[in-house]
């Protein structure tokens, strides 16, 4: 496939000048994994049906013997194939160019605007140009708009010494806007986000579990730190400016519910998490805990699910950036080439927690 050795992504503009080269192999298995992340770069011809179609189409896959490669779908016309109504993937650059547009517009409002007005200005309907932003950036125009808010008013918040002001200068139309979204994204107050968690209250306590001891820390909101061989001394380097205090009792129930949790960790939990970073690393986040127990994805793999392809190192830096291990199930991204990558707790760990979701318990451990 030497003419797919030059084809850019297309998908996203920080990624147009992407020349590496594309093996047939590694095209198969984006095919198979339908990423994103190369749509744009190549587009699949399936010569029994006559149609090309993007990496990531949801139609069932076709026989490995009825498939050609090509570096553009203009190649694919030539060659007598034509466009999938259903994935279109023709329109990979038109996506791009709308989304762009949207960031330069959501950047550029005083006031959150609505979906209708984005996507008119896009050029698209208002639950087609949804999804397509959704796909490309992680989350949706409202929560990015909160992101690119809270970003504000976090420089806004350092800069100035009346928290009322920094709500207005931050673009909210009122504290009671401001008090909800910090809520939301911050478990804390705005004057001890402010002020690097001063004044906020984090309880701790260590358990036992089959793993080691766990270490596990809880604001009012919910848990902000589980770790392993970790003790108050670290939790204070964490969180330096906050008071810390043993949780005794009153933490009982909730390190009772995180020892099942973490015994258990193939069965889906409820627990409250206080848990915060940028919109990337949040998207990071949440895509992780969308990865069935037992199962594993690639950093390669996180970074097109967020809709940033390029971005792998990034991914990986947000999936070590997690504060609650198993809870927020980092352990379950390994290596491109499969091998197991890092664990802040130790590769052995890793493996156990793996191996005990595959089995579906800890008997077999």
């Amino acid at each position: 496939m030497a003419s797919l050795a030059t084809a850019p992504r297309r998908d996203r503009p920080e990624a147009v000048n992407d020349r590496s080269p594309i093996s047939d192999d590694a095209a198969w298995r984006a095919v198979k994994a339908r990423d994103r992340g190369m749509d744009g770069r190549f587009v699949t011809g399936v010569l029994t049906t006559g149609i090309y179609c993007r990496p990531s189409c949801a139609a069932r896959h076709p026989r490995r013997e009825n498939v050609r490669f090509f570096a553009t779908g203009a190649e694919a016309l030539m060659a007598g194939l034509r466009p999938c109504l259903r994935c279109k993937p023709d329109e990979v650059g038109r996506d791009a160019a709308a989304v762009e547009k949207a960031l330069a517009l959501l950047a550029a409002a005083e006031e959150a605007p609505a979906l209708e007005e984005i996507a008119a200005a896009a050029g698209y309907s208002p639950h087609h140009f949804h999804r397509i932003f959704k796909r490309a950036t992680g989350v949706t125009p409202a929560a990015y708009y909160r992101s690119l808010r809270a970003k504000r008013a976090q420089t806004a918040l350092a800069d100035n010494e009346r928290i009322t002001d920094a709500i207005y200068d931050a673009g909210y139309s009122g504290p009671a806007r401001f008090y909800a979204d910090a809520g939301r994204r911050l478990g804390m107050t705005p004057s001890a986000w402010r002020d690097g968690g001063r004044g906020e209250t984090i309880r701790w306590a260590t358990a036992e579990t089959d793993l080691g001891t766990m270490l596990i820390a809880a604001t009012a909101k919910g848990i902000c730190r589980l770790s392993f061989d970790e003790d108050e001394a670290a939790l204070r380097r964490r969180f330096p400016n906050a008071a810390i205090e043993h949780g005794g009792g009153d933490m009982a129930a909730l390190v009772r519910r995180t020892v099942a949790a973490v015994n258990a960790p193939e069965r889906p939990h409820d627990l409250p998490l206080d848990v915060q970073g940028t919109a990337f690393q949040e998207a990071v986040w949440r895509e992780l805990q969308r990865i069935p127990a037992g199962e594993t994805r690639t950093y390669a793999q996180i970074a097109a699910a967020v809709g940033r392809p390029a971005a792998i190192r990034a991914a990986g830096s947000a999936n070590g950036a997690n504060n609650v291990a198993v809870l927020i199930p980092c352990h379950r991204v390994i290596r491109t080439d499969g091998s197991a990558g890092g664990y802040a707790y130790g590769l052995e760990r890793k493996r156990r927690l793996l191996e005990r979701e595959r089995q579906g318990g800890l008997g077999s451990v």
